[in-house]
């Protein structure tokens, strides 16, 4: 009959199945031979664990779905390969993903002879060659002359005009996308959140009246919170056009469009016959690039009357000032990565001691700095697992490619944040007035009182 196999194609298919399960199993073995008493499993697509504790507490468990599975995720080795493997559903992670990431450590440090490089290669060689799935969310490759307007428009967009609705589903009731403040870690994210947009808003001192201006608003959180509770006039800039309908939306429905409002505008593009009494950028500086941050501080000091103050709140590397430290940082964030591709296309991370000489080359003095790493190693953990519990509802404003893509990248921040691979600082830059005034105050108690 037609379509039927002969009893040897059949013996030989199962050969074939058994050939690879028994080849995977000894990459696995080979691989983690150096790793120590695994605290993880790794289960195949037949169901069985070559890999597992011996208590059987796993934190986490590598899930290979298919045969050609480790061939997708390490030939050739690159955390773009092992993250494409990933989010094409080649494997998948069940349990603590955050846990997982640390295995990219793993990777980045495994050292192998000769010999045992060349058997690898051989062994994921002789794996099969399946064809990887499609996605409707293909990396974005963006076209023009780097951090140029049009092309950082089409960087920005890619990644915050993906859905409203995605995004609203595990940040905060107020939409902020960064890292909020924790005052004892046991906070939920709605309520951290409102402890940052706070925090930021006493750093700045805002007062009733005063101008202020949001580089990168998002959608407009820290825009309405500092109206409705500072009384001041804002406006905020995004470049993504789903933000800036979100945000005009929710100012009309507080009743602040007298006094609030968000443009969908550049940095660059924005007039300096009107400077403001303060300024606020949270969560933009990545997209700005390190050869532009002069171009950055300089703009923000036109736009920015004497005596006013700027709060830049921003990732860092942690690559050049502590040697000890592996530079995830700079391999996330490097062209070609993973994260370049389909995640912040063009986003750059530099040194915060990079950062403060180009804000004070362009006048500014830095009254504060602070460091806020471990509240975003809990703020990305509160957002993975808030994302992973809608998962189904996330599939209908996403694709699973896409889905899986902000679960990856996510946690691997967390991991990052939380090993001291990345940080995030806030910084406070004061344009001193005529004859060096700064007007601040002798102590930063006016940043914490009041319950603070």
């Amino acid at each position: 009959m037609t379509g039927s196999t002969s009893p040897l194609e059949r013996t030989l298919a199962r050969d074939t199945a058994a050939l690879h399960l028994e080849r995977s199993t000894a990459i696995l073995r080979r691989i983690f031979a150096g790793y120590g008493p695994p605290d993880f499993a790794v289960r195949l697509w037949d169901g069985s664990c070559p890999i597992q504790p011996a208590d059987g507490r796993a934190r986490f468990t590598l899930v290979l779905k298919h045969p050609a599975a480790l061939r997708r995720m390490f030939l050739p080795p690159s955390e773009l390969n092992l993250g494409e493997a990933f989010i094409f559903d080649d494997f998948d992670i069940e349990g603590d993903i955050i846990a997982a990431t640390s295995l990219m450590d793993y990777f980045q440090s495994l050292h192998l002879s000769a010999g045992t490089a060349l058997w690898l290669i051989g062994q994921l060689l002789a794996l099969p060659r399946d064809i990887v799935a499609e996605t409707t969310r293909p990396g974005l490759k963006p076209v023009g002359k780097l951090h140029s307007r049009r092309r950082d428009r089409q960087s920005v967009q890619f990644h915050y005009d993906v859905s409203n609705e995605f995004y609203a589903l595990y940040l905060d009731e107020m939409m902020v996308y960064s890292c909020a403040y924790f005052k004892t870690g046991e906070e939920d994210i709605h309520t951290a959140q409102r402890q940052k947009l706070e925090h930021i808003c006493r750093k700045l001192q805002l007062k009733p009246g005063e101008r202020l201006l949001d580089i990168g608003c998002g959608w407009g959180g820290l825009a309405i919170y500092a109206a409705q509770h500072y009384g001041v006039d804002v406006t905020g800039i995004t470049l993504s056009e789903k933000q800036a309908a979100w945000a005009q939306e929710r100012i009309a429905q507080a009743g602040l469009t007298e006094r609030c409002r968000v443009l969908l505008q550049d940095y660059r593009e924005v007039p300096a016959d009107q400077p403001f009494d303060k300024l606020v950028s949270v969560g933009m500086f990545e997209h700005v690039g390190a050869a532009k941050l002069p171009l950055y501080f300089a703009q923000a000091w036109k736009l920015l009357k004497p005596g006013g103050l700027f709060l830049n709140h921003g990732i860092a590397s942690m690559t050049s000032h502590n040697p000890k430290t592996k530079p995830l940082g700079r391999w996330l964030y490097k062209r070609n990565s993973f994260m370049d591709r389909y995640v912040f296309p063009d986003g750059e991370l530099v040194d915060i001691n990079q950062t403060l000489q180009a804000a004070e080359g362009a006048g500014f003095e830095v009254r504060d700095v602070e460091s806020l790493r471990e509240h975003y190693a809990l703020t990305l953990r509160h957002w993975v697992r808030r994302l992973e519990e809608h998962h189904q509802e996330a599939l209908q404003y996403v694709d699973e490619p896409t889905y899986r893509v902000w679960r990856i990248y996510m946690a691997g921040s967390s991991h990052g944040f939380s090993r001291s691979r990345l940080n995030v600082y806030q910084a406070l830059l004061s344009k001193n007035a005529e004859g060096g005034v700064s007007g601040q105050p002798w102590t930063r108690s006016y940043q914490y009182e009041e319950g603070g």
